[in-house]
């Protein structure tokens, strides 16, 4: 490790603010660097502002967080107590009534449908950035300090979604684990066992199913809300399926159905959305990579029934699962058609993941052309390219 004068020539060589050397320290400040700041005392702020660095440079990325890298944040999370906040920094005082209005504001924002927040990605980037300078120069105390900081993760999280959208997965990794700093800073368990969710999800997307275990076992172990514990069991049952662990996987299954259908209590924000829909569609999705494509169609259309109409990009998703339960059981043309309504519901919210998802489909339709449906979904395919 260079010492902190060395440090700073190379950051010199490199172009690098000498600010930034001292706040993130080696080797984070680092041009190119993919590792997360670690969890823990006084890096929270500089973890805020390391997404938001990171993000600018605006590049679709198909690789997130190191596996390595995943599963030391998610224990450094399950293992480390959060410090109590910090003194107030110089500044003015921040005004309650602001923080209400920036919390109201950014809620009817992560809660719009689907189709329509697609549009909000300039003015989430323009909250996180007044939230971040709060917390930066204004002075607060321990009540607004535990708000500031519960919306900077808040708007992390959601921002995070819409790279993970776009495919840039490195920037929503990095955001992820920076709403995992505010939450932990802000003594919200429950959140931070969602950021985690949401870093297993992506894992699992990218096909990296055991750092996502791991990070699942982690979150499990400090979430008491059934909702959110039946969430948790379902995406390890995903990761389970996809190495091919069947006994496992219905274990994780059975205890998400158990936890959700006991649910009494009201569930985190985090998690608000989630419902017997989604468990019914993931279930069978397990059910696809353990290779029992009928269960899995007739447990997908139970799902997708149940699905509000607000949830077009989930729609599409579990669109694509059943398209594919349905190719694999030689409904050629019922598969087309389901394939083709996924595309288009993808195309309209703009979830460039989605897109590339079903396009994925488009190789098991080659053989089939002449079948009624498919040249007008390889036609649509090609044209989303």
């Amino acid at each position: 490790m260079p010492d902190p004068w060395y440090q700073l020539l190379i950051a010199d060589v490199l172009g690098v603010d000498h600010e930034r050397v001292t706040t993130l320290g080696w080797p984070y400040w680092l041009p190119g660097n993919e590792a997360p700041v670690p969890l823990g005392t006084g890096t929270t702020v500089a973890a805020l502002r390391e997404a938001q660095r990171r993000a600018m440079l605006n590049r679709r990325t198909l690789l997130g967080l190191a596996p390595v890298a995943l599963a030391a944040i998610a224990q450094q999370w399950a293992t480390l107590d959060p410090a109590a906040a910090a003194s107030a920094a110089d500044g003015h005082a921040v005004a309650p009534e602001f923080i209400t209005w920036l919390e109201t504001s950014a809620q009817h924002l992560t809660t719009m449908a689907t189709a329509d927040r697609q549009h909000t990605a300039q003015l989430l980037d323009s909250y996180y950035d007044t939230v971040v300078g709060l917390l930066e120069n204004a002075r607060h105390n321990e009540t607004t300090d535990t708000r500031l900081h519960v919306l900077a993760s808040s708007l992390a999280q959601t921002i995070g979604w819409h790279r993970f959208d776009h495919e840039h997965h490195t920037a929503a990794g990095h955001y992820w684990n920076a709403a995992l700093h505010a939450a932990h800073q802000a003594h919200d368990t429950g959140r931070g066992a969602g950021v985690l969710a949401d870093l297993a999800y992506q894992s699992i997307w990218l096909g990296q199913a055991a750092p996502a275990i791991d990070v699942l076992d982690h979150a499990l172990n400090r979430t008491q809300n059934p909702t959110a514990r039946s969430l948790l069991h379902l995406r390890k049952a995903r990761a389970l399926a996809m190495n091919g662990e069947a006994r496992a996987c219905r274990r994780a299954l059975a205890a998400a159905e158990h936890a959700l259908d006991t649910a009494t209590t009201t569930p985190p924000a985090w998690c608000s959305w989630y419902n017997h829909a989604d468990l019914a569609v993931d279930s069978g999705r397990c059910l696809i990579d353990l290779k029992e494509a009928g269960p899995a169609l007739h447990q997908i259309n139970q799902g997708v029934a149940l699905l509000p109409t607000s949830r077009d990009k989930t729609r599409a998703v579990f669109l694509t699962y059943e398209a594919q339960s349905l190719l694999q059981q030689g409904e050629i043309d019922h598969s087309a058609a389901t394939a083709h309504q996924a595309l288009i519901l993808a195309q309209r919210v703009g979830a460039s993941r989605c897109i590339r998802q079903i396009c994925g489909l488009a190789p098991g339709f080659a053989p089939h052309q002449k079948v009624q449906g498919v040249q007008q979904f390889l036609n649509t395919v090609r044209t989303s390219a």
